[in-house]
């Protein structure tokens, strides 16, 4: 690795994506309540700033070496159990697909969609799955790791109650919170990155493509309560544990 990994470095790299991700949202004046509204509010504010932040990101793990430990896991858990709160997260996602409103979209709108959530999946999980975690794993325990990795994936959120969400930014951080523990607990089982990003790219997709029915909408705080959940038993089970990582002088061997 080009640089060796530690905290300020991590949190330096996630600070710049928050810059570039918001600081696009005030070059072309959000409003988050209508994010989904058009075509070029998706592209605008959904597809750009994922993307500006994702490319970003993707340069940055070049240049510090980190591809390897952001990307895959030394040693993944073979705990199974820790599968439930992913595997319950992509049932709600197919109940949310299945049961939801997708008639108000059109070509163009269903293509920023997918580009803009694949940008979500990819940019937020290099960052705080795969960034955050490969720098502060060198000097933290794995318990502090989760909870710091999934703090910081929470309050990446805090920003929206300036953009038109107010104080309904608060509960979506403590969701968020939930949400990143399941996505870390796919993490550490899969040893990949990649199956977080897909699954969270995936949720993303269908929260903004369809109205869901408001019968439903209780679930989406079930699943982060899931997450957390299941987040508390792993990181009881590994108190005082650190989990080495894979580095470059390994992938040449």
């Amino acid at each position: 690795m080009r640089v060796s990994p530690k905290p300020s470095t991590a949190l330096i790299v996630f600070m710049l994506y928050l810059v570039l991700f918001y600081g696009v949202w005030v070059v072309t004046d959000v409003d988050y309540e209508n994010i989904g509204e058009s075509a070029d509010t998706l592209m605008k504010w959904y597809f750009a700033p994922t993307w500006v932040g994702g490319i970003a990101m993707a340069i940055a793990v070049w240049w510090l070496g980190w591809w390897r430990p952001v990307m895959f896991e030394r040693e993944r858990s073979g705990a199974r159990w820790l599968m439930i709160a992913p595997a319950f997260t992509a049932i709600l996602l197919i109940l949310f697909a299945i049961t939801s409103d997708f008639s108000g979209l059109n070509g163009a709108m269903v293509l920023f969609l997918l580009l803009g959530s694949a940008g979500v999946g990819f940019a937020e999980e290099i960052t705080t799955r795969g960034i955050l975690i490969t720098g502060f794993r060198p000097t933290m325990t794995e318990p502090a790791v989760w909870f710091f990795s999934c703090l910081l994936f929470g309050l990446l959120h805090l920003p929206n109650w300036f953009f038109g969400l107010g104080a309904a930014s608060v509960p979506q951080v403590l969701l968020a919170f939930g949400v990143g523990s399941t996505f870390y607990l796919l993490r550490r089982f899969s040893g990949t990155l990649v199956l977080c990003m897909v699954l969270h790219a995936a949720w993303d997709f269908v929260a903004f493509a369809g109205e869901r029915p408001g019968s439903l909408a209780a679930l989406v705080v079930v699943n982060a309560l899931v997450g957390l959940v299941f987040g508390l038993v792993y990181v009881r089970s590994a108190r005082g544990q650190r989990v080495g990582q894979s580095d470059e002088s390994e992938v040449a061997a």
